[in-house]
């Protein structure tokens, strides 16, 4: 087993999950670069890891796809003969506003939460043997604020996330003492992606209302849940079962 510990991180070609994993090559561990489509952008991301000193090892896997799970833990173990910390970070929506209730149907449910929930699962099924030959082994899964507050892109993805929530409490019952997990629920984060999911103009009200909200006046940056993954992956080494809010505060309310 290699001496370098590693971290594998879902849906790391860009946004939350890029800034995950440059930040462990930063802080001395190799990575796995996790894409589902365009390998173009994973390239980069790891390049730019590798430029940090790190071994990067660049993965496609769909986490909807069972087999695609178990190839890449397998690919992880050729690799590296090991894994420390899975970050669970690869997410899908649909933008619907929530009184719109048919702008959703069963295929969109079952989409969604065959990435948000089904897909972290069977990751954190494929991995665990890995994880738990480390001597700390971690799970950190990446939720959202809109479990807890009822609002965000849609009802489903909403859903999605209180369920992820209690598949992470669930999960770490049933691999402790060998591996924690724990989950975090970021408020609004500045990303492409949400920027291309609520248009630009729409995009742009959103930050400003929730900037007024918030109790610091901010909202969420990539780098921010990238610090929390690192905080719950490797510092929190007696922290287990809980969902770390991190949301500027909005949930206090600025009067």
């Amino acid at each position: 087993m290699g001496a370098r510990r590693v971290c594998i991180v879902t849906g790391s070609s860009s946004g939350i999950g890029a800034a995950t994993v440059r930040l462990y090559a930063r802080r001395g561990w190799d990575v796995v670069v996790n894409y589902s489509r365009e390998v173009a952008p994973a390239e980069a991301v790891a390049a730019e890891c590798r430029a940090l000193g790190a071994e990067a090892l660049v993965a496609r896997a769909d986490v909807a796809r069972d087999a695609d799970c178990r190839r890449l833990a397998g690919e992880v173990e050729q690799r590296f003969g090991r894994a420390d910390v899975l970050v669970n970070n690869a997410g899908t929506t649909k933008f619907v506003a929530a009184r719109d209730l048919d702008g959703l149907d069963a295929d969109d449910f079952q989409r969604i939460y065959a990435v948000n929930v089904i897909g972290a699962y069977q990751m954190v099924r494929a991995l665990a043997p890995l994880l738990e030959r480390s001597e700390s082994g971690a799970i950190v899964n990446v939720s959202s604020i809109a479990s807890m507050m009822g609002t965000g892109s849609s009802l489903a993805y909403m859903a999605s996330n209180g369920a992820l929530n209690a598949l992470s409490v669930g999960l770490a019952r049933a691999l402790a003492p060998r591996i924690r997990v724990n989950a975090i629920a970021p408020g609004l984060v500045e990303t492409p992606w949400m920027e291309k999911g609520l248009g630009a103009e729409r995009y742009a009200a959103t930050v400003a209302g929730y900037r007024g909200r918030a109790a610091l006046d901010a909202v969420i940056t990539p780098e921010d849940v990238a610090e929390a993954a690192w905080f719950l992956g490797v510092g929190a080494t007696k922290t287990t079962g809980e969902v770390l809010l991190l949301d500027a505060g909005l949930r206090l309310r600025r009067d």
